[in-house]
């Protein structure tokens, strides 16, 4: 259902509403008007001023439910459409609508109980507009009715146990970001490590390799080179002192 919108204007609440007190309010706000519309048809044919009394009764008690079932929706629809994706575009307009449906569910409740008084002057034409508005106003009840269980029972919103999981989830979430950024820093850390490695072994291996160079320009002779050198040595003294 489309409805045009309505400049609402924000009333802040000198107190915190607790959460998850809609749906316990929203059962009244359909039970007493339907209650009420059964007593009109019935005082119809009884004509009691008791009954009219009763119902008028009823009928503030229910505008003031409404009231109090609007502003808890507002707290209780809050906290369900900053729970909900980016993607859930469907369900957050849906959202919308069914708080814009309540808010013309308070006005029309209003409406009615100025009706009621008016028709307990025994006016037929305020009679009939009421009953004829009070019949609207049952229409836009059910059909609220219907849209709230809807957001209840296929989206779960408002609901206490998928809040908790909710709350889990992000809490999780927020765990697995840190140790995500405590991976990184670990993993920064470890590189820097590795590019000191490699600087290090950078500067030893030129005094290595001069080393090794070094150690090939001297030959050490082997066994035999050696005797043959004392044997020459020793030919050339033997002919040297011979007369």
């Amino acid at each position: 259902m489309t409805l045009p919108q309505l400049p609402i204007p924000k009333i802040e609440i000198p107190f915190d509403i607790p959460l998850l007190m809609h749906s316990p309010l929203v059962h009244f706000v359909i039970a007493i008007p339907i209650l009420v519309f059964l007593l009109e048809i019935l005082n119809l044919f009884m004509k009691k001023r008791a009954i009219g009394g009763v119902s008028f009764f009823l009928l503030t008690l229910g505008v003031l439910i409404s009231i109090g079932a609007y502003f808890t929706g507002i707290t209780d629809g809050n906290e369900a459409y900053a729970a909900l994706d980016t993607a859930d575009i469907a369900v957050k307009e849906a959202l919308g609508e069914h708080k814009l449906l309540g808010a013309y569910i308070v006005l029309g409740m209003a409406l009615v109980l100025m009706l009621k008084t008016f028709a307990m002057t025994g006016l037929k034409f305020f009679k009939a507009l009421y009953i004829l508005l009070f019949m609207v106003l049952l229409v836009l009840l059910f059909e609220q009715g219907e849209e709230g269980g809807e957001l209840v029972f296929e989206h779960g919103l408002n609901v206490k146990k998928v809040q908790t999981l909710d709350d889990t989830l992000f809490d999780t979430n927020e765990e697995l970001e840190e140790l995500q950024e405590s991976l990184k820093k670990v993993n920064s850390e470890l590189q820097s490590y590795k590019e000191k490695a490699k600087e290090a072994t950078k500067a030893v291996t030129p005094e290595v390799e001069t080393q090794t160079d070094v150690s090939k320009e001297v030959t050490v002779p082997t066994s035999s080179e050696a005797s043959t050198v004392i044997q020459n040595v020793d030919t050339s003294v033997e002919s040297g002192v011979t007369p």
